[in-house]
């Protein structure tokens, strides 16, 4: 239950680097925001799927923050032309470190 509980947690922090990026100029226009998206989207999905059982028994604030999540991963726009900006030489963030990418090693964690 800590497992799912920490994974509904982490959907929802992600999204909401995803929904703040979305008006940075860079992020919003680059591959890894549109990867990632697409990522969170389909993690939650096998979420959902891989603990359908457990979902009676989890505390209403985590369902609750699971919808929210859903329902803005729904309003991120995500660019048809993506490109990724530090490939291009557009992005000026250091070797290694991305925005949109860095999240990604706390999932690792839980």
């Amino acid at each position: 239950m800590v497992e799912l509980i920490n994974r509904i947690r982490y959907y929802h922090f992600i999204t909401g680097v995803l929904a703040h990026q979305q008006s940075d100029p860079l992020c919003s226009k680059c591959k890894a925001f549109v990867n990632t998206s697409e990522r969170v989207k389909e993690g939650i999905t096998e979420l959902e799927g891989l603990h359908v059982e457990k979902f009676h028994i989890l505390p209403g604030e985590f369902l609750g923050l699971l919808e929210e999540t859903r329902d803005s991963l729904e309003l991120i726009n995500l660019p048809g032309d993506a490109v990724g900006q530090k490939k291009a030489g557009i992005c000026r963030m250091p070797e290694g470190v991305c925005f949109i990418k860095l999240p990604k090693a706390i999932l690792e964690r839980v």
